[in-house]
């Protein structure tokens, strides 16, 4: 593999340019190499697949965060690809923000997304979810820039911090 360059960076200069970026799920090591080796610029570490293929269950929340952190980890390790990790709810408040937050960025990863969901969540595929009060969600989102600069990282090159809405299915 090659050196690998700053895959936050790597990340900002693709969400800069024109167009949209396609970035399949990841639920291994081989499916990061596979999606490598198909000519993609980024990979997606999938909550639901990784579920689904080390529980043989659907994403309802019972992975912990340290089962994902393990595999998230191999899937960074496995490719020279920048990594956005699915971090589902964060775990719960904005404490476990924080933790979340500094781990995977010390696994490497690119960018973070974080839903809007109650915990413990539901797959956003599913029904049944609900979501957490807007006020509740910004907390959580400065809770992730605050951990984002305990890594060292300056906002305009740190760990991308993806925010994700269920709110349109279940606030209408």
């Amino acid at each position: 593999m090659a050196t690998r360059e700053n895959p936050a960076e790597r990340i900002r200069r693709l969400l800069g340019r024109p167009g949209i970026i396609t970035a399949p799920g990841a639920y291994d090591a081989l499916t990061a190499r596979l999606i490598e080796d198909a000519g993609f610029s980024v990979v997606y570490a999938t909550g639901a697949g990784i579920s689904n293929t080390q529980l043989g269950l659907a994403d309802k929340g019972l992975l912990s965060f340290g089962e994902i952190l393990h595999q998230v980890t191999r899937i960074v390790h496995a490719t020279d690809l920048p990594v956005i990790a699915d971090a589902d709810t964060g775990y719960g408040g904005p404490a476990n923000v924080v933790r979340t937050v500094i781990e995977l960025g010390r696994a490497g990863v690119g960018a973070i997304q974080l839903e809007d969901q109650v915990f413990p969540k539901q797959c956003g595929h599913f029904e049944g979810k609900a979501v957490i009060p807007p006020a509740e969600m910004v907390g959580k989102i400065e809770a992730a820039l605050e951990a984002r600069a305990t890594l060292g990282d300056r906002d305009d090159e740190g760990l991308v911090i993806i925010a994700r809405t269920d709110a349109r299915e279940t606030e209408g």
